[in-house]
């Protein structure tokens, strides 16, 4: 990929996210009065949790962790580039995880071109501990923000980055 295409890259998937992130989501109308869902992708912005270095899991940790969804975001534009799930926020990123190499290639080409990146991680901690629960509200995630790391969404940015 050259530095030019690395740009329009980016640059068109910043431009959704932020359309994304400043549109009012579409309200749901009823009859009677619905408790708020604190559980509902709109009303969950990565971009404002706190973020963490992404080598996180090599830090010790006494528990395998918690239930999480977990975003991947590099803050230089910033652009999310890829939603997880898991329910061992201590122990999913210790072994094989594509994303992984997906971010080391990413690492590289900005390397090659001088390109500033500032790759980190957040973590969304009131995650349903149900595993179909939060792999729902995790694709649910992934089509909204459209997040490139993820397989869903390689229709959509290509797989610059991947295998």
């Amino acid at each position: 990929m050259s530095q030019d295409a690395l740009e329009r890259w980016k640059s068109q998937i910043f431009n959704y996210q932020q359309q994304v992130r400043k549109s009012e989501p579409p309200k749901q109308t009823a009859l009677f009065e619905l408790a708020p869902n604190h559980c509902e992708a709109d009303s969950i912005d990565p971009f404002s949790l706190r973020i963490e270095t992404l080598e996180f899991w090599r830090m010790p940790a006494d528990s395998p962790g918690e239930a999480c969804l977990y975003f991947v975001i590099d803050n230089t534009l910033p652009l999310l580039l890829y939603i997880g799930e898991t329910c061992k926020s201590n122990k999913r990123w210790k072994g094989v995880h594509d994303c992984k190499q997906y971010l080391g290639n990413y690492h590289d080409l900005h390397y090659k071109y001088g390109r500033k990146k500032a790759v980190s991680i957040a973590f969304w901690w009131d995650a349903p501990t149900q595993t179909k629960a939060r792999q729902e509200l995790e694709k649910e995630l992934i089509l909204k923000w459209r997040s490139p790391f993820n397989k869903e969404c390689w229709s959509y940015w290509g797989q610059p980055f991947g295998k």
